[in-house]
């Protein structure tokens, strides 16, 4: 049986799994001030270099580690978090399809932020 839909806090009703309109504003509100103020991704580190090393890397590890398809990201198993010798490491890369890059791994680096 599917659940119910719910009502919002404007007092919309919502069917279950959806988000608001409301909500949805608030939420690409909310990712436009983190934007802001996010470094661009050369002032992080993806430069020439980097893209170099994501190349040959995808092209030793054709496939995602999480599901068996054919991967597209390469992805710092633990943030590096401007450490440079961690962003280098080889070790600590995986390749990644773009579903569990941008979904299943995000999930997982936000529950470990949180705990």
């Amino acid at each position: 049986m599917p659940a119910p839909p719910r009502l919002c806090r404007c007092g919309n009703i919502v069917p279950a799994g959806e988000v608001c309109t409301c909500q949805r504003e608030a939420i690409r509100a909310r990712k436009r001030r983190a934007d802001k103020n996010r470094p661009s991704s050369s002032q992080r580190g993806y430069t020439g270099g980097w893209r170099k090393l994501r190349a040959e890397f995808l092209r030793l590890h054709p496939f995602c580690k999480m599901c068996g398809n054919t991967a597209e990201h390469v992805d710092h198993i633990k943030p590096h978090r401007g450490d440079q010798a961690l962003f280098w490491d080889w070790r600590n890369l995986q390749a990644l399809c773009a579903h569990c890059h941008n979904s299943v791994k995000q999930r997982q680096e936000r529950a470990n932020v949180r705990t």
